[in-house]
């Protein structure tokens, strides 16, 4: 497929590949890293192709939304200038044609005006022609053999492996431009249909074979930008991954707007590109599209964090890697409605719906943990005690068909929101953030099931109307959840576990149905907490900076509404403030 501007739809720009064209600030910075050490990372195509021709033959894999293309027609000009005779073959020639994997994989992305689809069973060589695959030899008589694209290590050659990654942040702008296709595919599909596809088929796939990848890899590419890539020995990046599972790390965030978004994260993030119409989003910690950054030298180099899971799991989880597995179970995310709107009247699925229907282990129980919020904002939460389940289901479903506005209160609690409450949101819950909110969502991993039922006769950004899924929703509402029994069950309550030497350890219990659990540490100069082999996810909610120590040594400096990890092999550790004034540390972990 010929790629044509734009690359990218966004106003927000790539991550600089060196750290000298970042700019700097005071408070929350877009762009974590972990060091790797000095002279580990390296730059640009030239490099590389030195690397290739010192091996004589290699195998370049990798992932979706790779422009192959110009990385093919980069190494063959570089080679070309060494006067090298180069055998490349395009692994691509070898898939199964695009009617035939449209066939293989409709089961899997569900109907065409849904949102969802099932995970797949199948594997990445389903998508070839194995005849054709087994065919695919080295040119004895050529002086460089390579073979690329997505799936090469399938040929079977005996080369060195280059995995070429790219961030689920970049995907997502390169697909929103139609610069990209799905796998094994040269049609562009609309934005709905290649975003499923991707979800449900294309990642699944990939990552599995990434997995099985993951211990051979000898160089890491990362090709998120244009015309440029920075490089690292698989060695290095693995004893990277070794040292920060065992003491303390961020993600790097990315940021996308939305129908109801908000202006907090524009005011308070100030590397965010202020052209954006707004910030809905804030992928803080979803790790199925989060990416590890390590430095080195001044160079950066991306990840995907389920490459830390694949070598990593136990050192990250602790007691519960064999019920987990690579999975990592716990997100946190912002969704900001300042001076924005509310979100969609909602619920999620039960476990047992979102395993027979999408594929999933887990589903999606969450909490709303205030932030920051206006004297007027709200959560809806809960059903009025006097709820009729038909009556209910008959206005939402006249609302939809003739766009009849609701007075929602009369049929759903609202909740006068306060920094620091801690709303549980089990599956099966009925549910909005209102408008005035910084909602810090912690929350199972699960992402994308959101069930709406009421959308305040909105459009989204794309000026379509936002999909309502009422028959989904009423096949998972729990309408028990009701009247007083909300107040009671679905609010938490803090209790002080133990207060001494100036720290203060709040229990804001969750819902018998969450499988994690929240405390807050209130202090004011220092608190010691051991890990007891789980891993915390955390984030300074008061205050302006705290340093961070782990039992190695490791030391790390995390700003205002940063969110880090310490996993569960670094034992112990020592959060000091730096604010001058009492700092608030929210820590969720599984029970």
């Amino acid at each position: 497929m010929s790629i044509e501007e734009p690359l990218r739809k966004t106003e927000q720009e790539i991550m600089p590949e060196r750290i000298d064209k970042i700019a700097r600030v005071n408070g929350y910075d877009i762009y974590p890293f972990f060091n790797l050490g000095d002279q580990k990372i390296f730059s640009g195509i030239e490099s590389l192709c030195n690397y290739i021709v010192e091996q004589k033959t290699v195998v370049v894999d990798g992932y979706a939304g790779v422009y192959w293309e110009r990385l093919v027609t980069a190494i063959a000009a570089e080679m070309q200038s060494r006067s090298l005779q180069t055998h490349i073959i395009d692994l691509s020639e070898s898939m199964k044609p695009e009617a035939e994997i449209l066939r293989m994989t409709a089961p899997f992305v569900g109907q065409e005006d849904s949102v969802w689809g099932k995970k797949t069973t199948l594997t990445l060589l389903d998508y070839f022609d194995r005849e054709y695959l087994s065919a695919i030899r080295p040119n004895p008589d050529a002086n460089i053999n390579i073979i690329i694209g997505s799936g090469a290590s399938l040929a079977g050659w005996d080369g060195k492996l280059i995995y070429v990654d790219l961030p689920k942040n970049e995907l997502q702008h390169r697909m929103s431009a139609g610069s990209i296709c799905n796998l094994g595919m040269a049609t562009v599909l609309e934005q709905m249909e290649m975003y499923k596809r991707f979800y449900f088929v294309d990642w699944v796939v990939l990552n599995k074979h990434k997995k099985e990848l993951s211990n051979q890899i000898d160089v890491f590419v990362d090709a998120q930008w244009d015309n440029h890539l920075n490089w690292a020995f698989g060695k290095d990046i693995r004893n990277g991954m070794k040292t920060m599972s065992n003491s303390v790390f961020r993600v790097r965030p990315w940021f996308a707007p939305g129908a109801w978004g908000g202006q907090w994260m524009k005011k308070h993030m100030p590397q965010l590109d202020q052209n954006e119409v707004n910030y809905a989003w804030s992928f803080e910690l979803i790790v199925p599209e989060n990416g590890i950054v390590f430095q080195s030298s001044g160079l950066l180099l991306e990840v995907s964090f389920d490459t830390l899971m694949f070598n990593q799991n136990k050192n990250v989880l602790g007691r519960h890697a064999e019920q987990f597995g690579e999975e990592f179970p716990i997100r946190f995310d912002f969704l900001d409605t300042f001076d924005g709107g509310n979100l969609s009247i909602q619920c999620h699925p039960s476990l047992e719906y979102i395993k027979e229907q999408f594929g999933e282990r887990i589903t999606q129980d969450e909490t709303y943990y205030i932030l920051d919020c206006k004297e007027d904002a709200c959560v809806y939460l809960g059903f009025q005690e006097d709820i009729k389940e038909d009556d209910f289901k008959k206005v939402l479903e006249d609302s939809n068909l003739n766009g009849v506005e609701l007075d929602i209160e009369k049929y759903v609690q609202v909740h006068k929101a306060k920094k620091h409450d801690l709303f549980l949101i089990p599956n099966r819950t009925i549910h909005s953030a209102g408008a005035q909110n910084l909602v810090l969502e912690i929350s199972a991993t699960p992402y994308i099931f959101t069930f709406k039922m009421y959308d305040w006769l909105r459009l989204g950004l794309d000026g379509k109307p936002r999909p309502i899924n009422i028959e989904h929703a009423f096949k998972n509402l729990d309408f028990s959840r009701k009247g007083a029994k909300v107040q009671q069950e679905l609010i938490a309550k803090p209790i002080v576990l133990f207060e001494n030497d100036g720290v203060t350890c709040y229990h804001l219990p969750t819902h018998q149905d969450h499988f994690y659990d929240v405390h807050r540490l209130d202090f004011n100069s220092s608190v010691a907490v051991e890990t007891e082999n789980v891993c915390h996810v955390l984030m300074l909610v008061e205050g302006s900076s705290v340093s961070v120590t782990t039992a190695d040594g490791s030391s790390m400096t995390f700003q205002y509404a940063e969110t880090f990890v310490i996993p569960a092999a670094a034992e112990s550790y020592t959060i000091v403030n730096h604010s001058g004034q009492q700092a608030k540390v929210i820590k969720a972990f599984l029970k």
